[in-house]
């Protein structure tokens, strides 16, 4: 039982959550509830911005709500465009270099793709 757990199941395409299972023939997830067939999450790891537009290394995003910089009184405004992001794994899962901030991991739930 406990060899199932360290299997590499993906995360929770709703809340991003990393202790998903198998129940039955579908996959869950014991925080947000959300339930999704294994097939569904074979395409990979989609990560989707704030509208649900699907990102891709070298997109161009816009912030859509002001986000305090950790560490800093400074924040990244509204309507910040951010352009070449590269995506990765993890809660932040933007690499991207702000306009007056420099190298710095954003969340996708924060950002609306812009069509180029």
């Amino acid at each position: 039982m406990g060899e199932a757990m360290t299997e590499t199941l993906p995360p929770c395409p709703e809340c991003r959550s990393a202790y998903t299972y198998e129940a039955d023939s579908l996959l869950a997830c014991p925080e947000c509830g959300h339930e999704w067939s294994p097939a569904a999450s074979d395409a990979g790891s989609e990560i989707r911005d704030s509208v649900g537009n699907l990102l891709a290394d070298g997109d161009t995003v816009t912030v859509i709500k002001d986000l305090k910089v950790k560490g800093s009184s400074s924040v990244i405004k509204v309507g910040t465009k951010v352009r070449g992001i590269r995506l990765v794994d993890g809660d932040h899962d933007i690499d991207c270099k702000v306009p007056g901030f420099g190298q710095i991991g954003l969340k996708s739930q924060f950002v609306k793709k812009v069509s180029d």
